[in-house]
This record gives structure tokens, sequence and C-alpha cells, in this order.
């Protein structure tokens, strides 16, 4: 069993390398990479089939050593956190091969495309804190490659800063990584980059202070958090449609996800510590950023002052500690990736068919686009927190657990839902209802059978999820409660103690 998830992470490098060995031309490479990609969602899928639910540790679990004198191991494994995000990044690829059309030298996007799935696949599941940074770092070169090769007129500058912003900020992290293997070493005599090895180690609280600062500074500039959040409006106005789809739905989750995998158990009492400040920052990316989506004139920029918007609600639910807070802002991270995943592919549908994302240039695209329009509205609900919608669940349970902890910041983020609603109709009426604007509008086709094929699976998720959420919130949750218990453990500190136990007290 545990030789599925290695197979899971090394099939579509395998398949990149096949392609790459000119084995595949380029006029089968995309129905090639379909069939790899529908093979991958279906391991991955398996995963959660035989995933023990009564099991809050890890599963799937390998570990080889690789350089025993330095401690690294190739050491993967999941458990309820990381599976959905591992089924995510397989689900959103293969909607992006489908989608994926009339693309210059599409063999080397689909090759660029299956290397990175491998790498964030490889980012949910490494135990072992040198394989993590790997796969971490090694993320940027597929995303940097897509925007740079394949887009807007600015993709040089938008590719370059997306590069730098994040390189640079993982080199903190780094420094993290390598003193925290130190103070390990220092303690035990043994030189170990094992995570589990790393959870058994308590730190004094100041050293936590100092490396959970360096830790958040890699991490938050993935996400991004305000006021690190500058190059993301640009990767996402610059990148291809496909980029920008993987770059929402998947690439900014790896970001949340460090801070629950580690900042949050490796320094439970820095974790406690920074709640307040983190949580304003949260506060300000959701009004702030929620601000300027508003005032944007491009419908691709909108959704990514959105994305960074609906990233504060996840971080400050990760940071209420609580396992409903923490357990939502997982929820919250797959429900983003899909809403977010299928706004930027609708916002690329309409670009194919006008070459503008500019909004004034749209007006009464429902009347010839019906069907378009539906689907937008559906997935738009979704954006807002509308209840029945998947967005809705995830996005009530993290403000539901930041309540405990501070109900005026709580009430303030919890604002966002209203500008998030503002903005978005604001979007929705001038592009879709009013009278047609521009006479070449009026010849727009409705959604074709390729369109439908990657769109009609995300509507029906988000609903679904919406409705009934607890065949992933019951896997996710065992997990968290197990988190949040082994942080109360480490704690060395009363009062975190005493708050873990306040936030998870049931009233």
């Amino acid at each position: 069993m545990e030789l599925l998830l290695n197979i899971v992470l090394f099939l579509p490098i395998l398949a990149a390398l096949f392609m790459f060995s000119r084995r595949v031309d380029n006029n089968f490479a995309k129905p090639f990479v379909v069939a790899v990609s529908i093979f991958e969602l279906c391991l991955a899928l398996c995963l959660w089939l035989l995933f023990d639910d009564g099991n809050a540790g890890f599963q799937f679990v390998t570990q080889i050593s690789l350089i025993p004198s330095f401690g690294v191991s190739y050491y993967i494994g999941i458990d309820g956190i990381s599976l959905f995000l591992v089924i995510l990044s397989a689900f959103m690829t293969l909607i992006c091969v489908i989608f994926i059309h009339n693309v210059e030298n599409i063999k080397n996007f689909l090759i660029a495309l299956l290397f990175l799935e491998s790498i964030m696949i490889g980012v949910f599941i490494s135990l072992d804190m040198i394989l993590f940074y790997l796969f971490w770092e090694f993320s940027l070169v597929p995303m940097l490659y897509i925007i740079g090769a394949w887009g807007s007129e600015r993709k040089i500058y938008a590719s370059v800063k997306f590069f730098l912003y994040t390189f640079s900020a993982s080199l903190v992290m780094l420094f993290g990584i390598l003193y925290f293997a130190y103070l390990y070493y220092s303690a035990t005599g043994i030189l170990s980059f094992n995570l589990m090895d790393w959870y058994m180690l308590q730190l004094d609280f100041d050293i936590q202070r100092w490396l959970f600062v360096a830790f958040f500074i890699g991490i938050a500039v993935k996400i991004p958090m305000f006021p690190l959040h500058t190059w993301l409006p640009y990767a996402h106005g610059q990148a291809p449609t496909v980029g920008s789809i993987i770059l929402a739905a998947i690439l900014l989750k790896m970001g949340s996800y460090a801070f629950i995998r580690f900042s949050l158990p490796l320094f439970p009492d820095a974790s406690i510590y920074f709640i307040i400040p983190i949580a304003i920052l949260c506060v300000i990316m959701v009004i702030y950023t929620a601000m300027i989506a508003f005032a944007q004139d491009d419908m691709k920029q909108v959704i990514a002052y959105s994305s960074i918007s609906h990233m504060g609600v996840i971080v400050l639910g990760t940071f209420s500690l609580s396992a409903e807070g923490v357990s939502g802002s997982i929820f919250f991270m797959l429900s983003h990736g899909i809403v977010s995943g299928a706004l930027f592919m609708m916002v690329g549908m309409l670009y194919d068919r006008t070459h503008t994302k500019i909004i004034a240039e749209y007006g009464g695209i429902a009347k010839v686009m019906p069907k378009f329009t539906l689907i937008f509205a559906i997935i738009l609900m979704g954006s807002v927190g509308l209840p029945l919608t998947m967005g809705f669940v995830g996005e009530f349970l993290s403000l539901l657990g930041f309540f405990k902890v501070n109900i005026i910041l709580t009430i303030l983020a919890g604002s966002g839902i209203i500008l998030g609603a503002v903005y978005m109709l604001h979007l929705f009426r001038n592009v879709f209802l009013g009278e047609i604007k521009i006479g070449r509008n009026l010849e727009l086709k409705d959604i074709d059978v390729r369109e439908k094929i990657s769109l009609i699976p995300l509507v029906l998720i988000v609903i679904w999820l919406g409705i009934y959420p607890k065949p992933i919130l019951d896997r996710i949750d065992l997990s968290v409660k197990n988190l949040v218990s082994f942080m109360y453990e480490k704690s060395i500190l009363n009062e975190s103690k005493e708050f873990l136990i306040k936030v998870n007290r049931r009233d």
C-alpha cells in the first residue's frame, strides 16, 4: 500500500521525461497527457478510498535513507490534512490539461505542467525537511517557465518578480531549517531533518519566536500575505490562463499548508504569541485587497486580488488554533482552489473569444452566452460564500474558529464576505447584464464541449460539497484534533496551554 503514494508522486514526472525523450510528438502530446492525468487522479482517489479514517497519523509512509551522514532521507506520507490537497493537485491538473488548446509548443507546456504536478504533490507529502525544501523551491522553475514563455506582454517582468520574491524569502526559511537541525543535533548528538524527530524537540520560547519568524517570512510570501503580496497580481495578470489556474488553485495553498504542517507543531508557543499581529495582517488582507479588487478594470486582476482576500481568511482560521478553525481553513483551501481555478478558467474563455480582459469592453454577455453565464453565476456564488456552496463552509468555519480568539477582528474579517459580494456582483453586472456595448460581442459563441467537460465537474463539486461536506471534513477533523492535542502537549508555557483549552472548549 505504501507503494501507491510513491506512484502518485512520480507518475507525472516519469510521463514528462517520456515525452521529453521525443517519443511523443505535438499531435499526440495532449491525448497522452490527458490519459496520464486521468490515471493519476484515479490513483489519488485510491489514496482516499484506502485511507484509514480512524488513524489520525501519517499513512502510506515510505522512508529511505539518502544521505545518512547528514540525516537526509526520502520520507513521505499523508494524513487528513494533506490527503485532499494531493487529490486537488491531481484533479486541477487534469482540468487544466483538458482545457488547454491553441498553445504554441503545447508539448513543452504539458511537460512543464507534469513536472509541476509532481513537485506540488511532493510539497504536500514530504516529511523530511530537506526533501520538502527541494520540492518547495523547485516549484518555482516550471511556473517561471510557464509565465515567461507563454505569458502576456510583461511576462518577463512578472516571472522574474515572482521568482525573486519567493526565492529570496525561501532562503530565510532555509536558514531556519538549518538552525533547527543544528539545535536538534546539539540536543541529541544526531543530525536529522526528519520532521517526526523535530516534533519531539522542545525549544525555549525565545528560540521559537526567532525560528517562527524565519519560517513565517518564507511562507508568507508564498501565500502571499500583506505587505508581501505585490508579486501575485503581476503574476496572475501576465500568466497564461492555465498558469493562473494552477497558481491560484494549488501553489498558494503550499504556503497555508506549511503553516499547519510546520509552524504550528514546531513552534506552538510562538504561534500563540504571534496570533494577534498575524490576525491584523489577515484583516488588512481581507479588507484592503477587497477594496482594490473593486477598483480594478481588468477581470483577471479582480480575481487575483480576491484570492489574496480569501487567503487572509484561510490564514485567520489557521491561527485560531481551534479544531473548527483549522479544519475550516483546510476546507477553504480546497474550495478556494476549485472556485478561483474555475473563475480564472472562465475569464480565459472570454479572453480567447474577445482578446480583452477589460470589464468596460463587455456587457450583455448573458444574451449570447446563457450557459456560460449560468455557470459563472454559480461559481461566483461559491466565491462570495453563499450558503449551500462549497465556499460558505470553509469561510464560516474559519471565522467561527477565530471568534473565540478575538470577536472584533472576526467581525472585521467577516466584512470581507460583504465586500466580496460587492466587487463580484459588480463584475457580474458589468460583464453579463445590460446592453451589449461592442458589436463583435454579438457573435460570441456559447461554451463548447471541451469547455463543458472542464467546467461542469467544478460546478458539481462546488454544489455537492456545499450541501454535504462531511466526507471531507471528517477526515480532516481527526488529523486536526491530533495536531491541536500535540500542540498542547508540546507547549512549555502555561498561558499557551490555557489558550488552547479556551479556544477548543465546547460551550
